[in-house]
């Protein structure tokens, strides 16, 4: 009887030891394997892990180092060795080409009236006769006496060359008087509809143009051929991938520039995702794709059209978003309506009907209520549930306290940008009032009455930093730490909230919550790696926090040594 089962313990231990050296033999194959990290899933069933499997583009597997070492074989082994790993992040608000053309133009970003004379002046040298200077970043709130500009200005270092600077935020442009003279601008020209031409007390124009007034210059520009809109589109895609980003929504694309994202992904030279939503104003794009209908996962997934861009008023550096009560420092103005409420009414209407999602820039309390009231009465019209169209407000960044909770009620996404809240902090109080800015980047008040929030950047207005985002979100002090224990503090997101609002969240206003936003089996292989980890270093330090790598699809599109 001992002999017997001594006998069966001895072919135990021998299929044991024999399977054992199997073991190996039968691991799954993997393309790579991501080992000894901090990685973040928000995946609520899985939140935290130590590594993940990778299999062409989607995500194999999520577990600890030891599981999966066992469970897995791999081409490529990387060790991140206690480096954290997040969802890859994506930018819901930006202008990709916007920022293409920003970097290759002049950077006028925080520069006093002095040093962008000085800035031109450096300029004219290098520019062939009647070549343009064109620039992008002033903001007048930053000068001395904060007042517009005026030609004048420009005038007397560049008499003879055409000079076009768009302000920061993009709904202003300051032009020299070769231009005014160029586009036939005079005391007589009226102001259009959701537009003005500033004057000054004489009626003559200043050379600042707000928001629809922009376009009576835009036929004078010149146009980039379609390799300077393509090396463009390249260079922004490097400097999005550089901060991790590896899905942009691009707010305002026409019809060329979606052809040029389609010929840069099947050439393999589009690095990451574009969710695009049509330029609203291109009636030839939309009456294109509200035909035929959204396109969605094209190039492996690079590139989505599904939804439409409308402007609902202007911006509230340039005093041109539209305000239920006058500006404080600038009665009786009440701002400026782009777009009227029975236009938005038809555009929500088409929409719903032909599958499209609706994006509407906001940014004034009137506007956003405006532009609420247009989506819930075509909702209610319609018999439709506004959460199953998603439709969105952009920027939504000045609230009645009444259209707060509005949001959640009828499905609309507030889609913002924490990092405008930071930098609007000198003049918004100016602008709005001690009562009226509680309503303003009202981000943990959205979120306690329901909401998701979709964060971005709007670069080129400001840079495209996930990071700095990040910060703004948590703090709502400036870089430099004011002011202390943030701006209107009670606003400001969790850690968790803010890495959603950048990833989950984010991808949830595009429709892709099942494809992207968290590491789960089955998803893509979109990954940003930091050299620390956002969600528990102090805070001071997040800003110092850069780029390990950037993950699109299983391939490492962007790494900080160079090593991909």
């Amino acid at each position: 009887m001992k002999r017997r089962l001594l006998q069966l313990l001895l072919v135990v231990a021998l299929i044991t030891a024999v399977s054992l050296l199997l073991l190996p033999l039968r691991r799954q194959h993997v393309d790579s394997l991501y080992l000894n990290g901090a990685v973040y899933t928000l995946n609520d069933r899985q939140p935290r892990a130590e590594a993940v499997a990778v299999s062409g583009d989607r995500i194999t597997a999520v577990g600890s180092t030891a599981d999966l070492e066992r469970r897995f074989k791999a081409d490529t082994v990387i060790d991140l060795h206690g480096k954290p790993l997040y969802p890859g992040f994506i930018d819901a608000h930006l202008h990709l080409e916007g920022i293409g053309i920003a970097l290759s133009n002049l950077n006028v970003s925080g520069k006093s009236l002095d040093q962008i004379r000085d800035l031109i002046r450096e300029q004219l040298p290098r520019k062939p006769a009647g070549q343009w200077i064109r620039g992008r970043g002033w903001d007048q709130n930053l000068w001395t006496g904060k007042s517009f500009p005026n030609h004048y200005d420009l005038d007397i270092i560049a008499p003879n060359c055409p000079v076009y600077l768009v302000r920061v935020d993009g709904h202003a442009v300051w032009v020299n008087k070769v231009v005014l003279d160029l586009a036939g601008i005079t005391s007589s020209t009226p102001d259009p509809p959701g537009g003005r031409i500033l004057r000054d007390s004489r009626g003559q124009p200043t050379g600042v143009f707000l928001d629809t007034a922009i376009e009576l210059l835009a036929s004078l520009l010149p146009e980039p051929s379609e390799a300077e809109h393509s090396a463009a589109i390249q260079k922004a895609s490097q400097e999005c991938i550089a901060e991790g980003i590896t899905e942009v929504h691009d707010m305002g694309a026409d019809l060329s520039r979606i052809d040029l994202y389609k010929k840069l992904a099947a050439g393999g030279m589009l690095p990451l995702r574009v969710y695009v939503a049509l330029e609203g104003t291109d009636q030839k794009a939309v009456e294109k794709y509200l035909s035929s209908g959204p396109e969605i996962g094209l190039h492996g997934g690079r590139i989505t059209v599904r939804a439409i861009k409308l402007y609902a008023d202007g911006a509230l550096g340039s005093r041109g978003a539209a305000l239920i009560e006058p500006y404080t420092d600038d009665p009786p103005n009440r701002g400026l309506t782009v777009t009227t409420s029975d236009e938005l009414e038809f555009a929500s209407t088409r929409c719903v009907e032909k599958g499209f999602q609706l994006c509407v820039h906001a940014i004034g309390d009137r506007a956003n209520t405006i532009v609420l009231s247009a989506f819930e009465k075509t909702f209610n019209s319609m018999h439709v549930n506004g959460l199953d169209k998603r439709f969105r407000v952009e920027h939504a960044q000045v609230l009645a306290p009444r259209d707060i909770g509005r949001f959640a009620a009828i499905g609309a996404i507030p889609s913002m940008q924490p990092v405008h809240c930071t930098s609007d902090m000198p003049c918004a109080t100016a602008r709005l009032g001690l009562t009226r800015i509680k309503g303003a980047y009202a981000w943990k008040s959205l979120i306690n009455s329901g909401s998701t929030i979709a964060s971005g950047s709007d670069a080129p207005v400001e840079e495209p930093s996930v990071i700095r985002g990040f910060y703004a979100a948590i703090t709502r002090e400036r870089p430099d730490g004011t002011p202390p224990g943030g701006w209107c503090p009670d606003e400001r997101m969790s850690r968790d909230e803010a890495l959603k609002s950048f990833t989950a969240w984010a991808a949830y206003a595009a429709f892709q919550e099942k494809e992207k936003g968290s590491i789960e089996p089955g998803k893509w292989a979109d990954f940003t790696i930091l050299s620390d980890d956002i969600m528990t270093i102090d805070v001071r330090k997040i800003l110092s926090v850069v780029v390990e790598k950037t993950v699109v699809g299983g391939h490492t599109v962007y790494a900080r040594n160079g090593r991909k």
